[in-house]
């Protein structure tokens, strides 16, 4: 009997640990994210967003870019990045300080359902340096060819990399200058990609993007 009543302990142990496992309630699942509100976002464009990049989405404006057509979730990635200071903009940040994320994605969603009106390349001495570097990159510099991430057409691919077909060429080049320089921080991948650029080749890339479509 001396032997058995260790195992008749462990046993009873054993059922004890099970019943109050059986008993705790499982955790809840996290929330998901609630479902944009288009309408709201729609609202909210026009109140905060539109005066410099257009009713629909489609800057008229070579200094603001074009945010019809781009991908929600790189939207929200950036206004988030502005309200943090991440991403350096006097402008942005203090916009985006005053929206919430669902705000974010309800302005985001919404001005991703409109459609980007075509760009145009200027520069015919450059776009085919632009398009040689776009979809063949630079090999003896190890720079990729942008085609890679941003798709042939330039609509990039969602969540990952951001729609760049027809921005303007004025401030795809700006962005690539501001990456080069380390002005622009919030994407390493791309900063270490135009550290190699010299400003004929951003320049001829720019004017390039600006046509894709």
């Amino acid at each position: 009997m001396k032997s058995i009543a260790p195992l008749f302990l462990v046993a009873a142990m054993a059922a004890s640990v099970f019943n109050a496992s059986a008993n705790t309630p499982a955790p809840a699942p996290a929330a998901k994210a609630a479902k944009p509100d288009l309408a709201k976002g729609e609202a909210s464009f026009g109140a905060v967003c539109a005066a410099c990049h257009g009713a629909d989405g489609n800057s008229g404006t070579p200094a603001y870019p074009k945010l019809a057509q781009q991908h929600p979730e790189y939207l929200v990635k950036q206004l988030q990045e502005f309200k943090s200071g991440k991403r350096a903009n006097a402008v942005m940040s203090g916009f985006a300080s005053t929206l919430s994320d669902d705000d974010m994605r309800n302005i985001a969603f919404w001005v991703g359902s409109k459609s980007a009106k075509p760009g145009f390349a200027k520069d015919k001495e450059l776009v085919a340096l632009g398009e040689k570097i776009y979809r063949g990159g630079i090999a003896d510099r190890q720079v990729p060819a942008c085609a890679g991430c941003h798709s042939p057409n330039g609509a990039g691919l969602p969540i990952q990399y951001p729609r760049i077909g027809g921005q303007h060429a004025e401030y795809a080049a700006a962005q690539l200058t501001a990456f080069r320089d380390g002005v622009r921080k919030n994407s390493l991948q791309m900063n270490q990609i135009a550290a190699k650029l010299n400003d004929r080749e951003i320049k001829a890339l720019a004017d390039y993007v600006a046509g894709l479509h």
